[in-house]
């Protein structure tokens, strides 16, 4: 095979994809660790200048982490629940919430870097609360398939879900973890009429 014909040249590192970088900010999320995109850079050997230009800045790369844990998380849920329609959308919905209070990433997150943390998380303009929004959404549509009525229109449904989410869990007060979980579940199933 040729260089032509897709090798690298010698002594060049292979350039790691946009999922490549995604999975190392996750790694280092997970791990508990200030998301440092230098560190990232060097340790893929990309670019700085690419990691930005694939996420925009710091921010849209560890939301897009956050984002992709949450999509993850939702989703081991899904295949685990047995539940059909209304009350598989609130089993999958409580699994989430448990989730998201109880992983320590997340709380070492909004612990180390807490204003920026609740920013992150809730903007409608960023990148987790629409992707939190479009998961929940999803597992309104499925389990509307399974013959569940929602109260409300599917993306108001989502929405309301999420911002519920946000105002129980988040303490916006201090920007803490406040991980109010029997109300907000509560609520959450009165909102669903489940």
């Amino acid at each position: 095979m040729t260089r032509a014909e897709g090798t690298r040249a010698p002594g060049r590192p292979a350039s790691a994809s946009r999922d490549d970088v995604l999975k190392a900010a996750i790694d280092m999320f997970l791990a508990g660790k200030r998301l440092d995109v230098n560190a990232i850079a060097a340790q893929l050997g990309v670019g700085r200048a690419s990691i930005y230009r694939w996420f925009g800045s710091r921010d849209g790369l560890l939301g897009a982490a956050i984002a992709r844990q949450l999509e993850r998380m939702v989703a081991h849920a899904d295949k685990r629940c047995r539940a059909e329609g209304g009350q598989r959308l609130n089993e999958i919905l409580d699994y989430t919430i448990h989730w998201l209070v109880e992983d320590d990433s997340l709380r070492t997150y909004f612990d180390n870097e807490s204003t920026a943390a609740l920013r992150l998380i809730t903007r409608s303009d960023g990148v987790v609360h629409p992707a939190a929004v479009a998961i929940v959404e999803q597992l309104i549509d499925k389990a509307q398939a399974q013959g569940y009525e929602p109260p409300i229109e599917r993306n108001t449904l989502a929405y309301a879900l999420v911002r519920l989410w946000e105002a129980f869990l988040y303490n916006d007060a201090v920007a803490g973890f406040r991980g109010d979980v029997d109300r907000l579940r509560q609520v959450q199933a009165a909102l669903l009429r489940t």
